[in-house]
């Protein structure tokens, strides 16, 4: 703790109107499996502190991972020094930042078992019986297995009094089966994309089972048909895949320093400017979309941000319209906001935070329907299941999504697998194409663990949600 007062009491005597430190340990494991060959272990730990100053309208960020009361005090002055210069090129009078109190608490991501408490032989065991499981399949030629745990232990303090002690954890297993027939390969996929829980969640997932299911469902996506020419048609989209959907389509849009035009990388700025909120029709009226950071089991579930905000949850599309964004403390005042939504996140100690997508889920159907009934009720379209390729324009308008598993629905029935699936469209076309959600008993989360953002980049994680959901007259074709 002394490290923490030394540099808020540094920051304040050099004139800082605001400063905050994060003292952050990060764990890592990673192990690859290639067949039965183990080809990658990695265990990485990184600890250090990022330290931020708002001076004169201005952030100046500083980083160290040198603990020693000298180099927290460099550490600030570097800090206010970069804010005293980026306060020359402000606009005005500078940024200003939402108001918030203080806060004293604790945070841990409840678990059971500690994933790193688990020998690694054991977790190799494991994984090297799920790839068996796979290429004991005729016509089964690759097996993967990627498993990766996480773990970060974060003290936070500002000058607002607030001081925070914050544990998060996830997991994330994918296993992969490559299928090879008649010059074809085809791979099927299970990737959950990861989850804030415990080793009891590998336990439950009975992967051996999983590992039959992907190795099946491979074998007959490479013996599938092609879809054919592109044409209009009626898309059944389960919530693995859905997960990608929204996050590119929904949840990137909806970044506030994306909308005022602050963040450009990684596919650009955002259509959903700020004169839409409150009136513009994102989608049907069965569309409610969620910001959620006190999400059990969420990937962006942490107690608090990192500018010490809590965790809430608020609409981020309401019976269709434009309700809100993720904001910061920085960001939200653009827009006439005394208030942050608590979406600034770092990955590491050495990032400064930026705004993030919240757990962003799309909220289950009010009425009693099943992903049966809705396939029964549809007479030509396509039934997707997992993620695929994606692409989408620099103002997140216009995309293409592919899948990983596929059936074709003729008169309320799935009739023949399908492989090499497409689908386009663009905000506000697809979202309003909604026109029927299962119902909560058949809501899922799907984790994000790889959200890339920023210069120098970053890898964000979050969670989605929904319920299978179906999209009327959108144009879906083979690809080659």
């Amino acid at each position: 703790m002394q490290y923490l007062d030394l540099a808020l009491n540094t920051a304040e005597q050099l004139g800082a109107a605001y400063a905050d430190i994060r003292i952050q340990k990060t764990t890592k494991q990673q192990i690859y499996l290639q067949n039965l060959s183990l080809k990658h272990t990695s265990n990485q730990i990184l600890e250090g502190y990022g330290i931020r100053v708002f001076h004169d309208g201005a952030w100046g960020f500083a980083h160290s991972s040198v603990f020693s009361n000298d180099a927290i005090v460099s550490t600030v002055q570097r800090a206010v020094q970069i804010a005293k210069l980026s306060a020359t090129a402000k606009r005005g009078n500078g940024m200003s930042l939402a108001p918030e109190r203080s806060y004293i608490a604790d945070y841990s991501t409840p678990m059971q078992i500690d994933p790193f408490a688990i020998p690694l032989s054991e977790k190799i065991d494991l994984m090297m019986e799920v790839n068996r499981t796979m290429l004991a399949f005729d016509g089964i030629k690759q097996a993967l297995f990627y498993l990766i745990m996480n773990k970060d232990e974060k003290l936070f303090a500002s000058t607002l009094g607030t001081r925070l002690n914050i544990t998060t954890a996830f997991i994330d297993p994918m296993i992969t089966a490559v299928a090879v027939c008649d010059g074809d390969s085809q791979s099927r996929t299970f990737d959950e994309g990861g989850r804030a829980v415990g080793w009891e969640w590998i336990e439950s997932l009975n992967l051996l089972d999983k590992a039959k299911q992907i190795a099946e469902e491979a074998l007959i996506k490479v013996k599938a048909d092609n879809l054919g020419a592109e044409q209009r048609r009626s898309l059944i989209l389960d919530p693995n895949h859905l997960g990608l959907t929204m996050h590119e389509s929904v949840g990137h849009p909806t970044e506030l320093d994306r909308v005022l035009g602050w963040e450009a990388d990684f596919a650009g700025i955002s259509f959903a400017t700020p004169e839409k909120l409150k009136n513009y029709q994102y989608g049907s009226q069965i569309v409610n979309f969620m910001g959620d950071n006190t999400l059990a089991e969420g990937l962006a579930t942490a107690g608090f941000d990192d500018d010490g905000v809590p965790g809430q949850k608020w609409h981020i599309i309401k019976d269709g319209i434009l309700n809100e964004y993720g904001t910061t403390r920085e960001t939200a005042p653009e827009i006439g906001l005394n208030y942050s939504r608590g979406c600034n996140r770092a990955t590491n100690y050495f990032d400064q935070p930026i705004n993030r997508i919240p757990n962003l889920y799309l909220l289950p159907g009010t009425k009693a329907l099943t992903p049966g009934e809705l396939i029964a009720d549809t007479e030509d379209g396509v039934y997707i299941q997992g993620r695929g390729s994606f692409s989408i324009d620099q103002h997140r308008v216009n995309f293409q999504f592919g899948g990983d598993f596929f059936w074709e629905i003729k008169n309320g029935k799935l009739i023949r697998p399908l492989k090499k699936v497409l689908y386009k469209s663009s905000n506000p076309e697809f979202w309003n194409a909604c026109d029927a959600i299962c119902d909560e008993r058949f809501w899922k989360p799907f984790g994000v663990i790889n959200c890339g953002k920023g210069q120098p980049g970053q890898t964000g994680r979050m969670t989605h949600g929904s319920a299978p959901a179906r999209f009327r007259n959108i144009r879906v074709g083979g690809s080659q």
